[in-house]
C-alpha cells in the first residue's frame, strides 16, 4: 500500500517553472515589484539590514504590508489570483488596476495615478536596482510581458518555500530575518545571525555595509539569472568561514558555485525528488550546519 503523499509534497506544490517559458515576464513583473517596493522603502523608517525594505508572500500574491502615511495606513499587493494590483487604505478605500502586458513606464504611470487618487503623494527613485543596463521607470517601454498563468504559478511555489522557510526559521533561537522577497534580486529569503558582528567588507557600498554588519546564513529561492539558468535555491554564510565551500551538503544535487560563492541546489532537483519538502529541509539544514560549525557559531544557544 502507497504511503499518503504530505501536504508539502503534493505535485501543486511544486510546478514546473522553466525560466525560457517566463522570461520576459519574469523580468516585467521584476520591474513591476520595484516600483511598488520603492513607495514601502520610501515611506517606512529603516529596519536593520534593511528589513523595512521586502515585500511578503500573502494568501493571494506578495504583498507590502501596511505602510504608514500621515496619521493612516495603506497596503499594496499583487494578486495573482485576480491578477490586479490592489491599494488598500486604513480609511476603507480600495482601488484596483489590472495585472497584464503592459509596459514598465505604462505601469508607473498608472501605479503613481493610483496612489495620488488615494491622496498618497509619494516620490521614489527612478531606476531600477541590482540589474544590469538599467531602464529609468518612466521610459522603460522595453519589458511589457505578462502571462497569468506563470505569474501565478510563480507565486504558488514562493507559498510553498515560505511555508518551509519558516518550519526552518522556527528551529532557531538566535536573531533571525523574516521570510521576506527582496525586490531588488527578485528572491525569497531567511537569514540566520551569529549574533558577532562581520569585520567591514572591502570595497562595500552602504547598502552591502549594512546588510552584512553582522555575520549571517541565509538561504534562499529565486526564479534564475545570469549562469543559473532556471530557478534554484541558494545558500550563502558571509564571511565565508575556511573550508565552507568543500563541506559536504544534502541533498546530493547541491553544489559550491565559486562565482558566485553559494551552495546552489536547482528547483528542478527538489520539485523532482522522492519528497520535495525533505530535499529543500535537508538543503537548507546541511548548508547551516557548514556555517555554523565551521564558523564557530554557538549553536547550542541559538537553536532549539
Amino acid at each position: 500500500m502507497n504511503e499518503p503523499i504530505s501536504h508539502d509534497d503534493r505535485p501543486e506544490c511544486w510546478p514546473p517553472l522553466p525560466l525560457a517559458e517566463w522570461r520576459d515576464t519574469c523580468a516585467t513583473l521584476h520591474l513591476w515589484t520595484q516600483i511598488v517596493g520603492k513607495v514601502r522603502l520610501a515611506l517606512t523608517p529603516l529596519v536593520n539590514h534593511w528589513w523595512n525594505v521586502p515585500l511578503y508572500v500573502g494568501a493571494r500574491g506578495l504583498t507590502t504590508s501596511a505602510i504608514p502615511y500621515r496619521g493612516r495606513a495603506f497596503e499594496v499587493r499583487f494578486d495573482f489570483l485576480g491578477h490586479a494590483l490592489v491599494l488598500e487604505t486604513s480609511e476603507g478605500t480600495e482601488r484596483t488596476m489590472p495585472l497584464q502586458s503592459r509596459s514598465v513606464a505604462d505601469f508607473h504611470r498608472a501605479f503613481m495615478e493610483m496612489l495620488r487618487a488615494a491622496g498618497i503623494d509619494v516620490t521614489i527613485r527612478n531606476m531600477p536596482a541590482e540589474i544590469p543596463d538599467p531602464i529609468p521607470f518612466d521610459e522603460d517601454h522595453v519589458h511589457a510581458t505578462y502571462d497569468p498563468e506563470h505569474a501565478q504559478r510563480f507565486w504558488r511555489i514562493l507559498v510553498t518555500v515560505d511555508r518551509m522557510f519558516n518550519q526552518f526559521r522556527s528551529t532557531f533561537i538566535g536573531k533571525c530575518s523574516p521570510v521576506h522577497f527582496f525586490w531588488g534580486s527578485f528572491d525569497l529569503a531567511v537569514t540566520r545571525f551569529s549574533g558577532r558582528r562581520a569585520p567591514a567588507r572591502a570595497g562595500a557600498d552602504a547598502i552591502t555595509r549594512e546588510a552584512y554588519s553582522h555575520e549571517v546564513s541565509s538561504v534562499g529561492f529565486w526564479p534564475g539569472s545570469g549562469d543559473i539558468a532556471d530557478a534554484a535555491f541558494y545558500s550563502y554564510t558571509l564571511p565565508e568561514p575556511e573550508g565552507f565551500r568543500e563541506r559536504a551538503v544534502a541533498p546530493e544535487q547541491a553544489y559550491y558555485d565559486s562565482t558566485l560563492g553559494e551552495y546552489v541546489l536547482m528547483y528542478d532537483d527538489v520539485r523532482n525528488a522522492r519528497s520535495p519538502s525533505a530535499a529543500l529541509r535537508a538543503f537548507c539544514d546541511s548548508t547551516y550546519a557548514a556555517a555554523a560549525d565551521l564558523g564557530g557559531w554557538d549553536r547550542a544557544t541559538l537553536e532549539r
